[in-house]
């Protein structure tokens, strides 16, 4: 397998902008120049193991949707070490002071991301949140970043893309590209339709939740087979429909053909 740069699309300038927020800020802390490339594939591609940090970052605001980061725990020790400024010991332990460190830095990653996103999405705020382990949606689309010229001892990242966030960016793209100048542009009685035909065949995730518990992470190592974890919802009331992580519906539990199923009773807003 050889490296691979990721296709020239909005989804991947989304991707890319995020590439350079790393290295502006990574450059900042470390006080010189560190490239960071979008790459599609990469050789050895470290697969997930127990030790990654996930992170969830959810965009709201003029940009909408979902996005995960995965990185390595040798990663994550290397960027808490840059972020710390700490001397560089891949044998080191990662410890949860590393491990905030790293959200940290991610954090400030984001605010540079935010601002650059501005000029074409206005407003955007991003949410940056760790997480116990992959998202629940489905990835629409993965790439990786590079920090460092060096493939032997560059930081590698795994960056997610929900459906949603794709579906946007895409839009965007169909539009920005096909926008005529103002004296062109030409009576529609329903302008709405066209763009809403481009996110017809975006396939989106489906999840339906029946509650929730919030855990200590002493009583997450005590779970084993047969143990019982009360959620907060009663049998009576009813589930949530997820779609691709947003709330959309909620409804009752149905059996069809022996596959569990979903009766809506009531249509979530717009605004949630």
């Amino acid at each position: 397998m050889t490296e691979t740069a990721a296709p020239r699309s909005e989804p991947a300038n989304h991707v890319q902008i995020w590439a350079q927020s790393v290295a502006e800020v990574l450059g900042q802390i470390t006080g010189s120049p560190l490239p960071c490339v979008v790459l599609t594939e990469i050789p050895g591609e470290p697969p997930p193991e127990p030790g990654d940090l996930w992170i969830t970052c959810a965009s709201s605001g003029g940009l909408r949707g979902e996005m995960s980061l995965r990185i390595p725990a040798a990663a994550g020790l290397r960027l808490a070490q840059m972020f710390m400024s700490e001397p560089a010991a891949p044998e080191a332990e990662i410890t949860s002071e590393h491990r905030e460190a790293v959200i940290e830095l991610w954090r400030q990653v984001a605010g540079v991301v935010a601002t650059a996103l501005k000029p074409n999405w206005g407003e955007v705020q991003l949410r940056l949140d760790p997480a116990a382990a992959a998202p629940s949606w489905p990835a629409s689309s993965t790439t990786w970043l590079r920090a460092g010229e060096d493939p032997a001892t560059a930081v590698l990242v795994e960056v997610q893309l929900s459906a949603a966030l794709m579906a946007v960016l895409r839009a965007g793209t169909t539009e920005n590209a096909t926008a005529p100048t103002l004296a062109s542009v030409p009576s529609s009685p329903e302008p709405g339709n066209a763009k809403l035909d481009l996110l017809m065949d975006v396939e989106l995730a489906l999840t339906l939740r029946f509650g929730s518990r919030r855990l200590l992470l002493r009583e997450v190592l005590d779970l084993n087979p047969g143990a019982v974890v009360d959620l907060d919802r009663k049998v009576a009331e009813p589930i949530d429909v997820l779609l691709d992580g947003r709330l959309v519906a909620r409804g009752e539990v149905v059996v069809m053909d022996g596959n569990y199923g979903v009766r809506v009773t009531e249509v979530a807003p717009a605004a949630v």
